[in-house]
């Protein structure tokens, strides 16, 4: 167990490496006339010169990627091009909102989905197509259409929950779950909808085994042989859906936050994107990929709990 897991850590450093490499490259071709873009139109030339000279914009690509490389990896994402505070600072002050959101969906749809999946696979009928039917909707209607719809009746219509803005936890209880139900709910419908049909699926085809219709010949009941020994085996695949889910939920973290002017990391990401601001995006680019490696690797340390033979891989 213990060469799986620093197996798994050497992975997360190469993919943290790659990954930043890669964006630093893409934003290096990408970036245009960033001085420019920070003074404006009105800047003079000698300006524009002087504050690329500043910025180190005027270096190779490498030299740029290397300075910032070596100071990412003492904990020092650098100063950012347009906001007052540190990327630091900036990330850290807004992180704990997104992962709150996030975290919260993540659980909430891993729930509702385990729940659908199963009782369609153990009951089938109008279950079934109910499940399949609420997957379609999930996959076909993009969340800021739900995120919309939420607001539109629960929020304007029948005042229920905020409309915009987050409090926190601490600050007042009761306000906090109405600042976050609409955004948990606009961003969990794809979510149940993936980790449904794959837990759907993966308890049709464990029902299928040998070994379920030998252990219920041996007198066990239906409901044991199910959730002592199916659930098991169908479990892996569907951490695998729900890790990838996580992370597709932090992309679609930065619309929802948008439409529900919550101050998480999407607004940062739009501004520090139409500034041009690499440290900031870079930033933002080592903490998302960091946030990817950590939940992979707790994906794979329980996949490796429900079925030892994940070890091996």
């Amino acid at each position: 167990m213990f060469t799986f897991i620093l197996k798994r850590i050497a992975a997360g450093i190469v993919l943290l490496f790659a990954v930043t490499f890669v964006a630093y490259f893409l934003l290096h071709l990408g970036s245009g006339d960033v001085a420019r873009t920070i003074l404006g139109v009105n800047a003079t030339q000698q300006d524009v010169a002087d504050l690329n000279e500043s910025l180190g914009l005027n270096r190779p690509f490498l030299a740029q990627y290397t300075e910032w490389l070596i100071n990412a990896v003492q904990f020092n994402l650098g100063d950012s091009w347009t906001f007052p505070e540190s990327v630091t600072d900036s990330v850290n002050s807004r992180l704990h909102v997104t992962l709150t959101i996030v975290i919260i969906t993540t659980l909430f749809a891993a729930i509702v989905a385990a729940v659908l999946g199963i009782a369609a696979a153990m009951w089938g009928g109008w279950v079934d197509r109910f499940v399949q039917f609420i997957g379609l909707v999930g996959f076909a209607v993009p969340g800021f259409l739900v995120a919309f719809f939420l607001v539109l009746f629960f929020a304007i219509k029948w005042p229920l929950f905020n409309a915009v803005g987050y409090i926190e936890f601490g600050d007042d209880p009761m306000g906090w779950v109405k600042s976050v139900t609409l955004p948990v709910a606009a961003l969990a419908l794809s979510g149940i909808a993936a980790v449904a049909q794959q837990v759907r699926g993966s308890v049709k085809d464990a029902l299928g085994m040998d070994y379920v219709r030998t252990l219920r010949a041996r007198g066990l009941s239906f409901n044991r042989v199910v959730f002592k020994h199916v659930l098991r085996n169908a479990g892996g695949p569907a951490l695998s859906i729900l890790g990838v889910q996580f992370v597709g939920m932090m992309g679609g973290a930065v619309i929802v936050e948008q439409i529900f002017a919550i101050p998480g990391l999407g607004p940062f990401a739009v501004q520090a994107t139409h500034q041009t601001d690499i440290p900031a995006i870079m930033g933002l680019v080592v903490v998302t990929a960091l946030i990817v490696v950590i939940v992979n690797l707790i994906i794979d340390l329980l996949s490796a709990a429900l079925n030892p033979k994940v070890r091996l891989a």
